[in-house]
């Protein structure tokens, strides 16, 4: 009876299905010129399990709601980040939360998430809104910007206050060209095969040492700084330092610097690319633009806004949570299989990766009617709660899920009434702008999306 039920369960398990590629190369050359279109040519052509090969490795993908539930939450901890991910960050942020596996991970995560929550981030909200209106104090009305550029300056000067306490932090800043120097690095490595050893001394590598170095020696600095200091701060780097696991210990000052570059990079890049493309979406669609602006206008008067008025800013929220559901700044996510496991009935063999793609679930019509339209009332309560749950996942699902994802949505709910009630930005005509994933760990535009400003009388 027993072997009767053993030969049962072999014979439903199903392999995976892979797309039609091409001989030795696979489908490598079509994931580096346009991996947004292969991944959702893989679900159109084989439905909600496919897969394609980057030339000798096999890459299975489950485009599924209950996939993600399998893989990130109900398995989570028989997967992880896979040997590509670590031999690409480990050297350039070391072993922080988001590099960081099993019970060290655990350990992390439980010390830090106090800091995440929302009753902690809530006194980061009036600096999130004083750097916006900073920012958007420079623009003259008429002035062409790019804003891209300008949605990295208020993030990164957020990151940088919230984060060390520090006031003047942006891509012309020394700290801030370092840390755009190593997210461009790390993103080139990424989107390759074979990435170049980091130990060659090519100038690529050379210009991401002195990039690293240069960020690990100011935070060591300001770690020494806090230490001395008889000040309780409440700057990130000063709560870490307070911080004690289960055993009353704290973390030393290598795993302070390795958790710290990875907020400081992770904590700006991915706010300011969906900051991007909300305002890209929103000059093409005016009338949700008015909308967001006669809120801003009515909540606000003119004031600056507080924590206070997020729940008075629904339509800012839904605005941000659509512009995610299109541009996921985390567009795949893989895992590598740590044994032998079944999937849905799909086999996945140890050490195999899994890709999870949000871009192609986001873009599933089951789950999003029309998805390429901007439609900000999906996120409506009532809407909101018809979706199927882990259907929609920008910042992840489970216990891996993205520790900054309140941060992050308070951040983009407020910095967009902040913005839409002093300025309009018109996009310059002629302008083809399209997600470009190839070139950065996040799902950046191809190029500089310039707009015009006009001040609001």
């Amino acid at each position: 009876m027993v072997t009767e039920l053993k030969t049962q369960e072999k014979t439903t398990v199903k392999s995976i299905p892979y797309i039609k590629e091409s001989p030795v190369v696979g489908s490598l050359f079509k994931y580096q010129r346009d991996r947004l279109n292969l991944l959702m040519r893989m679900w159109r052509e084989q439905g909600p399990v496919s897969g394609f090969h980057m030339g000798p490795f096999a890459l299975p993908a489950f485009f599924s709601a209950e996939h993600v539930q399998s893989i990130l939450v109900e398995h989570a901890y028989d997967f992880d980040k896979g040997e590509s991910i670590h031999n690409v960050l480990r050297p350039v942020i070391g072993n922080g939360i988001f590099t960081s596996e099993g019970d060290f991970h655990r350990r992390q995560r439980k010390i830090m998430a106090p800091s995440f929550q929302p009753r902690h981030i809530a006194s980061y909200a009036d600096n999130m809104v004083y750097y916006g209106e900073q920012v958007q104090q420079r623009w003259q009305d008429g002035a062409r910007i790019n804003i891209d550029e300008e949605m990295t300056t208020i993030t990164m000067s957020i990151i940088g206050k919230v984060l060390f306490n520090v006031d003047v932090f942006t891509e012309t800043d020394e700290l801030g060209a370092a840390m755009a120097t190593t997210l461009n690095f790390v993103g080139h490595r990424l989107a390759r095969l074979l990435p170049t050893p980091y130990n060659w001394p090519t100038p690529q590598n050379k210009r991401a040492h002195q990039a690293i170095a240069l960020l690990r020696s100011r935070i060591q600095q300001m770690i020494e700084e806090r230490r001395a200091s008889a000040e309780e701060g409440n700057d990130f780097l000063s709560i870490l330092l307070r911080a004690r696991d289960d055993e009353g210990k704290p973390m030393d000052n290598e795993q302070l610097i390795d958790e710290c570059l990875t907020l400081f990079g992770a904590g700006h890049e991915t706010t300011a690319v969906a900051l991007t493309w909300a305002w890209y979406l929103l000059a093409q669609h005016p009338e949700q633009y008015r909308k967001l602006q006669e809120e801003a206008r009515s909540v606000l008067g003119g004031r600056v806004a507080t924590y206070a008025d997020l729940t008075k800013l629904p339509c800012s929220q839904q605005v941000f949570k659509e512009t995610l559901r299109m541009y996921p700044p985390a567009y795949t996510m893989g895992r590598a299989a740590l044994k032998d496991i079944v999937i849905d009935g799909y086999q996945v063999h140890k050490g195999d990766v899994v890709l999870i793609a949000p871009y192609v679930m986001h873009n599933r019509p089951d789950y999003f009617p029309r998805p390429f339209e901007f439609d900000p009332e999906r996120f409506t309560p009532e809407r909101e709660k018809q979706l199927p749950r882990y259907a929609y996942l920008p910042f992840g699902a489970g216990p891996r899920i993205c520790i900054g994802n309140y941060f992050a949505m308070m951040e983009g709910q407020l910095l967009l009434s902040t913005l839409a009630q002093r300025v309009t930005f018109e996009l310059v005509p002629g302008q083809e702008i399209k997600p470009d994933p190839s070139k950065s760990l996040t799902l950046r535009p191809d190029q500089h999306v310039q707009m015009v400003v006009r001040r609001h009388v």
